[in-house]
């Protein structure tokens, strides 16, 4: 049967041919898997009202709840062992893998109801502001071996916007920074747990993560702070050149390290951060700022508890 005999949905046919030409794939195959995949309204809607449109004193009650946190506590205390363990090999804080993993899924609890084939057919192909995006993880999508997947591609669930596994990947940081941590020879980022800490440990070595180094700190402006246009979390200026603009730390920070100046919408008011390289790491996995700042006050709060708890254990 001719190739675009089989296309249902709009440029399935050059996108089979793409993945035809690049992995050697048969296009029967493929077509008769994107076949299978359906758009979906409900996906289109998601894409419309992420929660990042919310100010910060909101987004933040979603993510520092009592409950996530206590969750978070738990699972760093029963798999302290195999996170320290990652967290020392990628030199990267156990508690920020294990935010990730409870901001992104509650700790791998809340994956995704959604096809992965489905969501990214409906934004690469049916969604025109961000399909080229979409497209393009959707192709990858089809081009990952099965040793680097949870399962066959018309299986995998996750998000609307076709993220998968406990630290919700998209297709191309699967290909790009999971690890398979446990040695088996497949990457599963919905069952292994070695490979799901070791993917999201990974992913932040990849991206610059410092070891050992600051992420936020809270900044108290003077009546006549300077007034900054900041576009992104880049570390821009040293918190000395911050100080003298009007921006004073509330605890002690390396004067000559490279910072941002973050301004959120808390309940009382602006609140102001200092921000540094790792909290820059954090944005590549979600750009939000608001994003970053929940998984930092998450690992804070986490590890607090954790130590707290430790220094009890070894109390007389």
């Amino acid at each position: 049967m001719p190739l675009a005999a089989w296309a249902e949905h709009p440029g399935q046919t050059q996108l089979v041919s793409e993945v035809a030409k690049d992995t050697g794939k048969d296009p029967g195959a493929l077509n008769a898997l994107l076949d299978g995949a359906k758009r979906q309204q409900s996906i289109l809607d998601a894409i419309s009202r992420p929660a990042e449109a919310k100010p910060w004193s909101e987004y933040r009650q979603i993510f520092l709840t009592p409950a996530r946190v206590d969750a978070g506590i738990r699972f760093y205390r029963d798999h302290q062992a195999l996170l320290e363990q990652i967290g020392k090999k990628y030199g990267v804080a156990p508690q920020y893998i294990v935010a990730i993993i409870g901001v992104e899924t509650l700790y791998g609890h809340n994956t995704g109801r959604y096809k992965v084939l489905d969501a990214l057919v409906t934004l690469g192909l049916y969604y025109p502001p961000r399909a080229a995006f979409f497209r393009q993880e959707l192709k990858t999508l089809l081009e990952l071996p099965d040793t680097q997947l949870a399962g066959p591609i018309d299986t995998l669930t996750g998000s609307y916007a076709g993220a998968q596994g406990w630290g919700q990947f998209m297709p191309s940081s699967i290909r790009d920074f999971a690890v398979d941590e446990d040695g088996d020879g497949r990457i599963d980022l919905q069952n292994s747990l070695p490979d799901i800490l070791g993917s999201v440990a990974n992913y932040f070595a990849k991206h610059g993560w410092v070891t050992d180094g600051p992420v936020a700190a809270r900044a108290q402006p003077d009546a006549m702070a300077k007034a900054l246009s900041v576009k992104d979390a880049s570390p821009q200026w040293t918190v000395e050149q911050l100080e003298a603009w009007g921006y004073a730390p509330l605890q002690h920070l390396d004067p000559g390290a490279p910072s941002s100046l973050q301004t959120l919408q808390g309940t009382t008011g602006p609140e102001y951060w200092f921000t540094f390289k790792n909290f820059q790491v954090i944005t590549t996995y979600n750009r939000s700022v608001m994003y970053a700042m929940a998984v930092n006050q998450l690992a804070q709060a986490i590890i607090e508890v954790v130590h707290a708890q430790q220094g009890q254990e070894r109390a007389p």
